[in-house]
């Protein structure tokens, strides 16, 4: 039948992965393969460290783990996630407060899409991808907190404020510290915008993949929740970043009981929970003490990092708008470059980055304010590759 109508709605893939499937095709490679360069992937070093924990290398399970993992996560690992936030943040939260998750991005569409219609969603002008993806296939509707060169790419819990002035039931939408940015809130800054939200009984996910990559220390907006089941708040985290297990698939949602309760209805019918082999991992990971390690080893490599890419991006003529979290440089490349252009170039070396047009949740392409910007990511970076990176950089911003 070649004039039948196709039988699913097509939508594209998230930007990192449009970047992904550019790439193989002009490579014929996979971008993260030996002999690649993968500046457009957001995964970290999923190799141990300096001073940091050994990473699991395999995972022990028996008979009865091959069966159905529970709808919410298995008991060991929520309680394992519970007490991680109970002895860093003194957070007053139990196991009922957790939904596990395959990696994050399920548990924020989750959140999304059993959101009532009369709430509207704030998200900065400059975010993560599939923000926008999710926002559009769920058709919501949303309003933009101004996130651009004005204002370095970093708003204020006041612009919040401003960009909610008339909205009766706003729910904002926030990734601290920021992909693709870094900038982060912390300390009062980021208390005085989580009591905003439970004072005027407002809604808000925040989504810490990032929390260990942090130059002020890693820090949790549970640390300023009172009591979540009296909000509307709901914090995202995984294992993916911090703990360097993206291939794990695992992350998790705290939420009031709730709202705990929709999640464990949806895993029922959509999801139907979380490989119990990657839960028992992850779970062994989250040991206070081995996560106690963890958490001051990326914070001590990344930082260092950043500092690094930071002088010598800058030395190359890029202008950067970065924060002080997150593994990425938010960078403006040289008048009359557009970051697909340069993408181009990058590819005849196998390297990539990601264009800032993707990461516009206005989606203004090339011609619009983020056309000349890239997401470069040193996530994956040994040390070992600087020279190259560098090298490859200055050839292709010539």
């Amino acid at each position: 039948m070649p004039n039948s109508p196709k039988l699913l709605k097509y939508f594209p893939p998230m930007g990192v992965y449009e970047t992904l499937f550019k790439f193989q095709d002009a490579t014929g490679d996979y971008m993260g393969d030996e002999g690649t360069h993968p500046w457009a992937q957001g995964f970290p070093l999923t190799t141990q460290l300096p001073n940091g924990p050994e990473l699991p290398s395999s995972v022990e399970f028996g008979y009865l783990d091959l069966k159905y993992p529970q709808a919410t996560g298995n008991p060991e690992l929520l309680e394992a996630i519970a007490k991680y936030y109970r002895h860093f943040y003194d957070a007053n939260i139990t196991t009922d407060n957790v939904c596990v998750f395959a990696g994050g991005r399920p548990g924020i569409y989750a959140s999304v899409a059993f959101l009532p219609r009369e709430y509207v969603v704030l998200i900065e002008e400059t975010e993560y991808t599939p923000y926008y993806d999710l926002l559009e296939l769920l058709d919501r509707n949303y309003t933009i907190v101004p996130s651009n060169q004005d204002n370095g790419f970093a708003p204020t819990p006041e612009d919040y404020r401003g960009a909610s002035e008339g909205i009766e039931k706003p729910f904002y939408i926030k990734s601290n510290p920021c992909n693709p940015t870094g900038h982060v809130w912390h300390g009062d800054e980021l208390k005085s915008f989580i009591n905003s939200v439970i004072e005027n009984d407002e809604a808000a996910l925040i989504d810490e993949a990032y929390e260990f990559f942090n130059a002020h220390g890693a820090e949790s907006a549970l640390k300023h929740i009172p009591d979540i089941d009296e909000t509307n708040i709901m914090v995202v985290g995984a294992a993916t970043k911090g703990l360097q297990v993206p291939g794990l698939r695992t992350g998790w949602v705290i939420a009031a009981k709730e709202t705990i309760e929709i999640f464990r209805n949806f895993s029922s019918i959509g999801m139907g929970g979380v490989s119990r082999p990657s839960q028992i991992c992850v779970a062994k990971m989250l040991d206070i003490e081995r996560v106690g390690q963890a958490r001051n080893a990326v914070a001590r490599f990344y930082n260092e990092q950043r500092d690094w890419y930071r002088e010598h991006l800058s030395e190359l003529g890029l202008k950067l708008f970065t924060g002080d979290g997150g593994f990425y440089h938010w960078a403006k490349l040289p008048d009359g470059l557009t970051a697909d252009k340069f993408n181009e170039r990058l590819f005849e070396h196998k390297a990539a980055i990601l264009p800032g047009h993707l990461c516009d949740m206005l989606r203004r392409g090339n011609g619009g304010p983020m056309g000349r910007f890239a997401r470069f990511s040193f996530g994956p970076l040994k040390r070992n590759v600087r020279t190259d990176v560098i090298r490859i950089m200055g050839e292709c911003l010539r």
